[in-house]
């Protein structure tokens, strides 16, 4: 009776995840496990999709305290959509597990393709560009990875880099006052000598020394640092001891040199590794669209045992979770009733609903929605932006390149009244100078037209020196 009991109890288990996941996902083979997970190879039976699903021991992460820390990986995932990172495409939860619907990879890790020797230059150089332009993605908005190897890095059935594993990723947003991280985290291998020093440290230079190791190993086959003495290797990077194989060109030796600087101060920087003439020969841009979808804990009506995993904030930022509380995520079109109206505006003065941030602005109009989503339409013609439209949603995308992406602003439609529509406008990629030069000159003038009635004297418009 009792080698029964363990027996049934993963019976029950294994019952509960096919349960959950019945009439979704059909679970496949298991492709690996850690400490708390186990990946599963997974197909969506509507769309037939592979995906790979990552099922986390809820109870195991509550007792060391590690909520939070999901929480947040699930959120940086959310704000990292890039063609070169694994997706997450959704989120579901029981009362003792928690899923993750991700991407599926079938190529396999990047360190199995390096542990059968170096690559020819092209094919690392390749591998490298992806590398840096999804770092340099992640930097842009905020994140930081800390623990990039071949080991985190992906490819698919193309040969395309996809970098995983943001488990010990980090936000800006927890930068301590001097500005800097004190977390010491990473593999031993790839950790900047800042790091191992323990007195603060710039996450994106950390990223940025990693890719360089990274780089080393494409091209060397093995390690610039290794020392089956920890301390000894640690002494290594400390003083960033490594010989370049005699293969290295003198253009890639000279980049390395600057990736594996160990003074953060006059590290390369993204930038300048995207301008370096080794960097460059045959680089292109990733031009891409961010979906602006809405990435939340799903509950499955055939499983009484669902619950939410937590609020928004698994999937959204906190300024994102902000905005969508105050409009009360109702139904498309939303209508915002006297609560909602009241939640977000300065007292009774519905001017003060137009408020405008570093990232978003919002709008009011008298017009219908599809006049609304026409006059969208209209301005990003004068301004050669690609447009994407479902539903009440709108989204534009510019056509230059820059560090930062393309600049991609999304807008969105809400019901105020019966007469009057909301229009909330955020940018979602690109540099932020280009994003508001953009509704300076272009989008105000033109929503301009569309104000109600009672605002023919612009108030309802936001000024420019607000």
């Amino acid at each position: 009776m009792a080698a029964a009991a363990p027996t049934a109890a993963r019976s029950a288990k294994q019952k509960e995840i096919r349960g959950l996941l019945l009439g979704r996902y059909e679970i496949g083979k298991l492709l690996g496990h850690g400490t708390f997970a186990k990946v599963y190879h997974a197909r969506n039976v509507k769309t037939g999709e592979n995906v790979a699903i990552k099922v986390i021991d809820k109870e195991k992460i509550l007792k060391i305290g590690l909520i939070a820390h999901i929480k947040r990986e699930i959120s940086i995932l959310r704000r990292v959509r890039h063609p070169n990172i694994v997706q997450l495409f959704e989120v579901m939860a029981t009362k003792s597990k928690i899923f993750f619907v991700m991407e599926y990879v079938k190529g396999g890790e990047l360190f199995n393709k390096v542990a059968k020797g170096r690559l020819k230059e092209e094919v690392a150089r390749k591998y490298f560009q992806q590398l840096i332009s999804a770092v340099a993605f992640c930097h842009a908005r905020g994140v930081y990875h800390r623990d990039l190897k071949p080991e985190n890095i992906l490819l698919d059935e193309d040969g395309n880099l996809k970098v995983s594993d943001f488990g010990l990723s980090a936000i800006s947003e927890q930068i301590k006052q001097d500005g800097l991280f004190h977390t010491f985290c990473g593999t031993p291998a790839y950790v900047a000598p800042e790091v191992l020093a323990r007195k603060g440290y710039d996450a994106a230079k950390v990223d940025i020394w990693s890719c360089g190791v990274i780089l080393f190993v494409l091209m060397a086959g093995h390690l610039p640092f290794h020392d089956q003495n920890i301390m000894a290797m640690y002494k290594k990077i400390y003083k960033g001891e490594f010989r370049c194989p005699r293969w290295f060109t003198p253009e890639l030796i000279r980049l390395l040199s600057r990736l594996l600087d160990t003074n953060p101060e006059t590290r390369i920087t993204i930038p300048e590794i995207m301008n370096n003439k080794w960097f460059k020969r045959g680089f292109k841009h990733v031009k891409f669209y961010i979906e602006d979808d809405k990435l939340c804990s799903v509950n499955d009506d055939e499983n009484d045992d669902m619950e939410s995993l937590s609020d928004q904030s698994l999937s959204e930022s906190e300024s994102e979770l902000d905005t969508r509380k105050r409009f009360a995520r109702l139904p498309r079109p939303a209508s915002l009733n006297a609560f909602d109206i009241i939640s977000f505006s300065r007292g009774f003065d519905l001017s003060g609903l137009f408020e405008e941030g570093s990232d978003g602005a919002r709008f009011v109009s008298g017009a219908p929605v599809s006049n609304i989503i026409s006059k969208l339409e209209e301005i990003a013609k004068v301004v050669s932006f690609s447009v994407r439209k479902k539903d009440c949603r709108v989204s534009l995308e510019g056509s230059r390149e820059g560090v930062r992406g393309p600049l991609t602003i999304a807008a969105e439609i809400f019901e105020l009244t019966p007469s009057l529509r909301v229009v909330e406008v955020k940018k979602k990629g690109g540099d932020r100078v280009e994003y508001e030069e953009f509704c300076n000159r272009e989008l105000k003038p033109g929503l301009q037209s569309l104000a109600p009635a009672p605002a023919a004297d612009s108030s309802y418009l936001p000024s420019d020196t607000e």
